[in-house]
């Protein structure tokens, strides 16, 4: 695995396309029938965290799981001034004008970590093409901002450092990207030889490539900047349609927050309940998000 499109002995029954949107290329991993389902995954993966549950789902959904822009083998358009082309507006607009070049206008939305809330923002901008969400792990940007103290800087302290300016947390990561990008996964994955040393290598490969770095570096930036402009505009605004948050039990956003809680100030249809595992459910307990997945959608 370097690079090629596909992986078919890690996702049996998908095909692998690049497709533009707005000059910008995606990469898309798509297979199965039935409903449409995005799934969009987080930092620092890519598409393939989803290799374990995907083909399941595939047998009931058709699903479509991408990389975000930015990350994996999608494009790494620059950032500009305030970042905005890693806005999640953007990053949202991005994913639903995939779903609808494969002919789907309407979806439901699974996803973690950036890629919830990626999600989360376009169930605000595009509430007629999302039909169901699910967020992994997440309780809104905003909302975590707000209310941060030492413990939550302690424990998600690239918060704060792939926040600062250019080209300071590039440079240092650098120096070791492996070493980083392995911490990172360590100190969130809960659940003991969780992530397939395939995949690893995946997201390792993708991690040194200085372009991957300075995108993610600017999704935070965003995330600390433009998207909480965005979020505070619409401060009155609710998602309409069902929602349902699950988080790690083993992991921070659970210890810190009464996740439903949090949501539920944003949407007005909530459910959701932890999962025995760390930050990614999905590579830690396949099984039990897939148990959880089929009684909501």
């Amino acid at each position: 695995m370097s690079g090629i499109i596909g992986y078919p002995a890690l996702m049996p029954g998908f095909r692998w396309q690049d497709i533009e949107v707005e000059g910008v290329r995606i990469r898309a991993a798509v297979g199965g029938s039935g409903p449409p389902l995005l799934l969009l995954h987080g930092h620092p993966q890519t598409h393939l965290t989803w290799h374990k549950v995907a083909p399941a789902l595939a047998e009931r959904f058709t699903v479509v799981a991408t990389d975000l822009r930015g990350y994996g083998d999608s494009a790494k358009p620059p950032g500009g001034g305030n970042h905005a082309t890693y806005s999640k507006r953007t990053m949202a607009a991005d994913q639903v004008a995939v779903m609808r070049s494969l002919g789907f206008d309407h979806f439901a939305v699974v996803g973690h970590d950036r890629g919830a809330r990626v999600a989360h923002r376009m169930a605000l901008d595009h509430p007629g093409q999302v039909t169901r969400l699910v967020l992994i792990d997440i309780a809104p940007t905003a909302t975590m901002y707000d209310r941060t103290d030492k413990e939550f800087a302690t424990r998600y302290f690239w918060w704060f450092f792939l926040i600062q300016p250019f080209d300071l947390p590039e440079r240092m990561i650098a120096a070791d990207p492996d070493f980083f990008l392995d911490r990172h996964l360590a100190g969130q994955i809960k659940v003991e030889g969780a992530v397939d040393p395939r995949v690893l290598a995946e997201y390792r490969r993708c991690y040194r490539d200085p372009a991957t770095r300075h995108a993610i570096c600017e999704d935070y930036r965003a995330a600390a900047g433009i998207d909480l402009e965005d979020d505070a505009e619409d401060g009155d605004r609710r998602i309409e349609v069902p929602l349902l948050a699950l988080w790690g039990g083993r992991g921070t956003v659970g210890a810190l927050y009464d996740v439903l809680a949090t949501w539920r100030d944003k949407a007005r249809d909530v459910s959701g309940h932890p999962i025995d595992c760390g930050h990614s459910p999905q590579e830690e307990t396949p099984r039990d998000l897939l148990q959880a997945l089929d009684a909501f959608l």
